[in-house]
């Protein structure tokens, strides 16, 4: 079984896992993904039932129809092209060994998310502990580069000072990002670069709304404390 799952995320995947370059450069489409999920969830109650009863190709559709968002979110959240491919590997395969005890009290891009965010929070927590503040993001031979280095200007004579103070408030808001806790930087990303309700985010991250709005605000505060200077 174990087998069957690798080689289902590793075949799927493959082509995802060649695009996470550019995932960075897309972070505004991951919400499409997330808000167009009502349409699909009957097919995943569909799919999720035949992969409880051990059809492969029902898993993999499922990987199919998630495996762009969840690497776009492991990046998002870590930064990092490396980690978001062991993110992206490690949540598919733990969706497979626990596809049996899913009993869709929650749907299926949901848990799946939630997989992903938990999995997400320990990475940061252990980078917080070995004191890595790295608000660049990291290529898979583990060169830094910065995100808006990645973006084309595409206007003609584009102005060098301008793409130097693009590449400054890129850097400062990195930063700042890098200040907020785990859990206060997940809730702020889900919520801003992905566009999800309070609600979901709350169910994601296996809490309430309430506590979620909370932790917005506190992500919020504190990053208005850290970019206050630039208004």
């Amino acid at each position: 079984m174990l087998a069957n799952a690798w080689a289902a995320v590793l075949t799927i995947g493959e082509q995802s896992r060649s695009q996470a370059g550019r995932a960075v450069r897309v972070r505004d489409n991951s919400t499409q993904h997330m808000t167009g999920q009502n349409s699909s969830r009957i097919d995943d109650t569909v799919l999720v039932r035949e992969a409880q009863r051990g059809d492969r190709a029902a898993f993999e559709e499922l990987v199919r129809h998630y495996d762009q968002a969840v690497l776009r979110l492991a990046m998002h959240l870590t930064g990092s092209e490396h980690e978001a491919q062991d993110i992206y590997q490690e949540a598919f395969l733990k969706a497979y060994k626990s596809m049996g005890s899913f009993r869709f009290e929650c749907s299926f891009y949901t848990w799946i998310y939630r997989i992903v965010t938990n999995l997400c929070l320990d990475h940061l927590r252990k980078r917080q502990v070995r004191k890595e503040d790295a608000p660049v993001a990291v290529d898979s031979e583990g060169q830094t580069y910065d995100m808006l280095d990645q973006v084309a200007d595409a206007r003609a004579g584009a102005n060098p000072e301008h793409d130097l103070m693009s590449r400054e408030l890129g850097s400062r808001i990195g930063k700042a990002l890098g200040k907020l806790s785990p859990r206060e930087r997940m809730v702020f990303e889900l919520k801003h670069f992905h566009g999800l309700k309070l609600r979901t985010v709350g169910e994601i991250l296996n809490t309430t709304e309430d506590t979620a709005k909370n932790t917005l605000f506190r992500a919020t505060q504190k990053l208005r404390g850290s970019l206050g200077d630039m208004r």
